[in-house]
């Protein structure tokens, strides 16, 4: 149960996000739905082929799919002036994708009985594998690789998770709202990690 709620939560904020950077980007039809479906499956794709879990269990997730099918096609069809108003809230869906796949993914390689090492990876890598490959495939730069804290919200999932810390549906409930909290913040406060001086700056 808690597996298949994350996964709608996850899959739906992923695929109206490709949807929104697709028409963004003035994608046709099929373009809009190949930036949806690769949003919303490519980070578990990403994380399959991280722990060693076939990749093709991805296409045993028909509801899924179809899930996601239904959520581009109504946001497509959405008249303009509604379309401007949702695009509004992309981070926050971005957000909401990213928080839902972190959580799941350290759930997967816990139950997995991987080491903690893993569950941060896994966490890191469902999260935010979707989102990296729609940038790449919108010919946009990742989101992981901007000036805001984005994948380091990630880790803390993977580590109270693979700890065992938080093992309940409330928890990962609780830990879904922090990351999607943090991440608004940090895009709205301008939060940054540390980054070493570049030698450009030493030569000047």
């Amino acid at each position: 149960m808690t597996w298949d709620i994350l996964n709608i939560i996850g899959t739906t904020a992923f695929a109206l996000s490709g949807v929104f950077a697709a028409m963004e980007e003035e994608y046709d039809l099929m373009g809009i739905y190949i930036l949806g479906f690769v949003t919303a499956f490519g980070g578990g794709a990403v994380r399959n082929l991280l722990i060693g879990v076939p990749v093709t269990a991805l296409w045993g997730q028909e509801t899924l799919f179809l899930t996601a099918f239904i959520i581009m096609t109504i946001a497509f069809l959405l008249p303009r002036f509604l379309f401007e108003t949702w695009r509004k809230w992309g981070l926050m869906f971005d957000a909401i994708g990213l928080g839902s796949f972190a959580v799941q993914g350290a759930i997967y390689a816990s139950e997995m009985n991987l080491p903690l090492s893993a569950s941060i990876a896994a966490a890191a890598l469902t999260g935010t594998g979707g989102g990296m490959i729609r940038d790449v495939l919108a010919g946009r730069k990742p989101l992981f690789l901007r000036h805001e804290i984005y994948i380091a919200w990630t880790v803390p999932a993977g580590i109270v998770i693979g700890m065992g810390w938080i093992s309940s549906m409330p928890g990962y409930i609780t830990m879904l709202v922090l990351i999607v909290i943090c991440r608004m913040l940090s895009v709205h406060y301008g939060w940054r990690l540390p980054k070493s001086h570049s030698i450009r700056e030493h030569q000047h």
